[in-house]
C-alpha cells in the first residue's frame, strides 16, 4: 500500500513538474515574441556596390546588423563593396535583423607577361596562356628589332591586370624605308659616338652632366628620345653623361654575365635586362637550345638588378 501511495504521488509531481515547464516555456516564448512584433519594421535597403564602412553607416540609424557571408570575385562590382545581400533589397524586416553579405574581390587578377622581342604569333600564344587577350597590334620601324618582333606592350611587363583584359602591342615593321630617320641608342656608349652621330645626322645635341655617376666620365647615362622614335627636322636630341673625372678603382666597368638554360625542353625565347637607377636595358634577347650558356658584357654602377625572361616569364632575378 505504501509503495502504491509512493508511486502515486511521484506521478503527480512529474505531472506537475512537466506543467510548470509547458508553461515556462509557452510564457517564455510568448515574452520574447511580444518583444521581437514591439520593434518597429524597416525597410531593407540596397547595399550592392557599396563599400562595408558605407553599408554600416545606411544600417546603424535602421537599427540593422551586418554579417560577412563570404568573398567572390566580379569584375562588375568594386574590391571590397557589397556583391550580395540577404534578405534582399526592399524585404520588410524588424529592427535587430542581421544582413548577410557576400563581398566582391574585384576581378581575378593575372601578371601580364614580358612579350618585348617575342614573335607576335608567340605573343599572342603566351597571351591565351595568361588568361588574356591580344588587343591593338600596330607597327613601326626598329634598328635593333627584326620585322614581326614585339618592341613594347602595353599594359608592361609583371603589371597585374584583371583576367581577360585586352594587352595592346607594339611590333617592329624592320629598318626603316629611305628618308625616314630613327633614333639610335646610345646608352653606355661614349659621347664621342653621341656627338659624331649628330654632326652627320644635323641633329641640335644638348649634353647634360652627372658628377654623381660612377661610370667612367663621358659613358651616356640616358637620351631623350628614346631608341627608335622618328626623327624629324629640329627636333633636339638631349642626352645625360658620367662627369666624373678619370677612373677611380670603384668606377663602373665591363663584367660578364652569365646564364645558363636547365637541360630538357624545347628552344626558349631568352630575354636578359639589366635594372638601375637610370632605367631598363636590354642586354640580351634571342632564342637558344636548353642547356645553353649565355655570356654578356654588362656595365653597371651602384645598385642594380638583372632580369632573365624566358618565353615571356620572369624566371629569376639576380643582384649585380
Amino acid at each position: 500500500m505504501t509503495i502504491k501511495l509512493e508511486r502515486g504521488t511521484f506521478l503527480e509531481m512529474a505531472a506537475v513538474t512537466a506543467a510548470f515547464l509547458a508553461f515556462s516555456y509557452w510564457a517564455l516564448h510568448w515574452g520574447l515574441e511580444g518583444l521581437v512584433h514591439s520593434r518597429k519594421t524597416q525597410t531593407m535597403p540596397d547595399l550592392k556596390g557599396r563599400s562595408i564602412s558605407a553599408a554600416l553607416d545606411i544600417l546603424a540609424p535602421l537599427n540593422l546588423g551586418l554579417r560577412k557571408n563570404g568573398i567572390e570575385f566580379d569584375a562588375s562590382v568594386p574590391i571590397s563593396s557589397v556583391l550580395r545581400q540577404e534578405p534582399p533589397a526592399g524585404t520588410v524586416v524588424r529592427e535587430g535583423k542581421t544582413v548577410r553579405v557576400v563581398v566582391s574581390q574585384g576581378g581575378q587578377t593575372v601578371l601580364a607577361p614580358s612579350l618585348t622581342g617575342l614573335p607576335q604569333r608567340n605573343a599572342e600564344m603566351m597571351l591565351r596562356q595568361s588568361q588574356l587577350v591580344l588587343g591593338e597590334v600596330s607597327e613601326a620601324y626598329s634598328l635593333k628589332a627584326e620585322k614581326g618582333l614585339v618592341l613594347s606592350q602595353d599594359p608592361k611587363a609583371e603589371t597585374s591586370v584583371e583576367r581577360d583584359a585586352m594587352v595592346n602591342i607594339v611590333v617592329s615593321g624592320g629598318s626603316p624605308p629611305a628618308g625616314v630617320s630613327l633614333m639610335p641608342d646610345f646608352q653606355r656608349k661614349t659621347l664621342e659616338e653621341v656627338q659624331t652621330w649628330a654632326a652627320g645626322a644635323g641633329v641640335k645635341l644638348d649634353v647634360k652632366t652627372d658628377s654623381s655617376s660612377l661610370f667612367p666620365n663621358g659613358t651616356v647615362l640616358t637620351q631623350a628620345p628614346t631608341p627608335d622614335v622618328v626623327l624629324s627636322a629640329g627636333m633636339k636630341v638631349s642626352v645625360s653623361v658620367s662627369g666624373r673625372k678619370g677612373d677611380a678603382p670603384w668606377a663602373a666597368a665591363s663584367k660578364t654575365f652569365r646564364y645558363e638554360l636547365s637541360q630538357g625542353g624545347s628552344d626558349s625565347q631568352v630575354r636578359i635586362v639589366l635594372v638601375d637607377k637610370y632605367g631598363e636595358r636590354e642586354l640580351f634577347n634571342g632564342l637558344r637550345k636548353p642547356g645553353s650558356k649565355i655570356e654578356v658584357p654588362v656595365q653597371s654602377a651602384g645598385d642594380a638588378r638583372v632580369k632573365i625572361y624566358q618565353n615571356g616569364i620572369l624566371v629569376e632575378e639576380r643582384d649585380l
